[in-house]
């Protein structure tokens, strides 16, 4: 993207950066109270969206710990226009905010966890379920139980923003349960395979829907200082309902209809995301849109705590000053005001699947096998657990390293990984250790994997939407990774036995290096801005 789209009209001064973050700063000036320290610092680092010499007015400095962010008061950095910086250590009036945040994100992580989950209880039940419906021998409706789940979860992705904008966030979760513990249910109870495929559409709708939902509503309704490590508790929870799938399926050897419990499990958690939305507030952003000025200010209190709903509604006013636009529809994501954002969340999905990611995880088992691990269930969980300790890393890293940094390096990661596993294959003086490096190159590239290209994108693209099309854009991308998921699972075999395990790396890797490269060039740095002030910076015409 071009720098011009995203520069600033100006640099910002101090005074009126003040005034962006304290509305009342010359009142707590007067208040030596509320005023711990005030000082002034010659430091000339620039801070932006990284591209140009975009001022970012300003930014929240880090807490101690993430979770105190949301109940404790924070320092305010103020970046005047020449360079300078200063700090203000603001106390909160009186006694503890009441703003809690957390609770919410883990009622709507029970959608990232059935998300994971329905991805991965196939894997360990097909075969028993496949000879309880009487299709042992029929690889084509083996495939259709496999991958309807997949063409659910497009469709899925594509009515959820619509249905967001349109209902609002928690109602929309509410709906959402409706599939997922519907088809739940059908292939826990299925006593033939058309019922299995029916079940497994429902499913796939219902976590399509969550794919696109659970990010949109996290991001909208997390603070800005720790909207990156929160939004990337999204994936960490995808990984935690995955490696639930696996542990879920350990009975099945002495217990072989002991499937359809695995199935009927995740009705439970499809059951408490309804109840739990019940009581969820909706997002504030999504109420100021709709003109429920008052309920958008309730809500804002109850997550961020009452001595920040002025700020937060100033952000708001500000992000849709002189725009009285409704909801954008479709088409107007190809427009050319903002086919640029909405073509990068779609690359990133794009990279993110083409760079091989399902493909390992589909070829790991084999791989771990030639290295002498015979154990499909230990396969599985090595590749898991590096998953989810890559995540859980991630999300520590999110605030502090910035997302553009953290998927430039997670790509590259990934294309050095890919490049040793297709060396361990034909290279013959690696020979005698290419066991150990196939398994060394697949645990090293999930890890990568898990460290930005698995959690940034669905973080980074409500960041980067305008508030207009944010929901209809965010289902557009996903729906990119949905279908580029589906056609990677249908034809991978095919390709490997046409081309080969060693040159289908490769060409991975030379993925992973144009993912670099591009991210490089059009990707922008969003930590530490609101979601208005991003979308100001790049929408500067709006």
């Amino acid at each position: 993207m071009q720098t011009s789209t995203y520069a600033a009209k100006g640099s910002i001064g101090l005074e009126l950066q003040n005034r962006r973050v304290f509305p009342r700063l010359g009142e707590f000036r007067k208040q030596s109270s509320c005023i711990k320290n005030l000082r002034v610092t010659n430091n000339t680092t620039s801070s932006g969206l990284g591209i140009g010499s975009v001022a970012m007015g300003a930014e929240f400095a880090r807490p101690r710990t993430r979770i105190e962010a949301v109940f404790r008061p924070r320092s305010v950095k103020a970046r005047a226009s020449g360079g300078d910086i200063e700090d203000v250590d603001v106390t909160a009036p009186r006694g503890k905010s009441s703003g809690i945040v957390l609770p919410f994100v883990g009622v709507a992580c029970l959608g990232a966890i059935l998300f994971g989950y329905h991805l991965g209880v196939v894997n360990g039940a097909l075969e028993y379920l496949a000879k309880d419906l009487g299709i042992a021998e029929n690889a084509v409706l083996q495939g259709w139980v496999v991958s309807t789940l997949l063409a659910g979860a497009t469709l899925g992705s594509f009515t959820g923003g619509a249905l967001a904008d349109k209902f609002g966030r928690t109602r929309t979760f509410q709906l959402d349960a409706i599939p997922l513990a519907v088809g739940a249910f059908l292939c826990a109870t299925a006593q033939s395979v058309q019922t299995m495929i029916i079940g497994r559409l429902l499913a796939g709708i219902g976590i399509g829907i969550s794919s696109a939902l659970v990010p949109l509503y996290i991001s909208e309704i997390s603070p800005t200082e720790i909207r990156g490590a929160l939004g990337s508790v999204n994936q960490l929870f995808i990984c935690i309902g995955i490696l639930a799938a696996l542990v879920a399926g350990l009975p099945l050897a002495g217990n072989p209809l002991w499937w359809r419990t695995m199935f009927g499990v995740a009705v439970v958690p499809s059951i408490l995301l309804a109840l739990g939305m019940a009581f969820s507030p909706e997002s504030p952003r999504w109420l100021f849109q709709q003109g429920k000025i008052s309920e958008a200010e309730k809500s804002i209190k109850t997550l961020n705590g009452k001595e920040r709903v002025a700020e937060v509604m100033n952000d708001l006013r500000e992000g849709l000053q002189g725009s009285s636009e409704q909801e954008a529809g479709w088409f107007d994501l190809f427009s050319g005001r903002y086919w640029k954002v909405v073509s990068v969340g779609a690359a990133l999905f794009l990279f993110q699947q083409l760079a091989g990611i399902n493909a390992v995880v589909y070829y790991s088992t084999s791989v771990f096998r030639s290295a002498g691990i015979a154990s499909d269930v230990a396969a599985s969980a090595l590749v898991g657990a590096s998953n989810v300790f890559g995540t859980a890393i991630a999300s520590s890293l999110m605030d502090r390293q910035g997302r553009k940094s953290l998927l430039i390096t997670s790509f590259a990661g990934m294309a050095a990984s890919m490049l040793l596993l297709s060396l361990s294959f034909t290279w013959s003086a690696l020979a005698p250790y290419s066991g150990t490096l196939a398994v060394l190159g697949t645990v090293l590239y999930v890890l990568s994997f898990s460290l930005g290209a698995g959690p940034v994108p669905a973080l980074l693209l409500p960041e980067i939407f305008a508030s207009r099309i944010r929901a209809k854009a965010v289902a557009l991308s996903l729906g990119m990774h949905w279908i580029s998921n589906f056609v990677i699972g249908l034809y991978f075999l095919s390709v490997v036995n046409k081309f080969g395990i060693s040159t289908v790396y490769l060409g991975f890797s030379a993925v992973c290096l144009l993912a670099v490269l591009y991210i490089a060039g059009n990707v922008v740095e969003t930590k530490g801005r609101s979601l208005e002030e991003i979308e100001r910076a790049l929408n500067p015409a709006t």
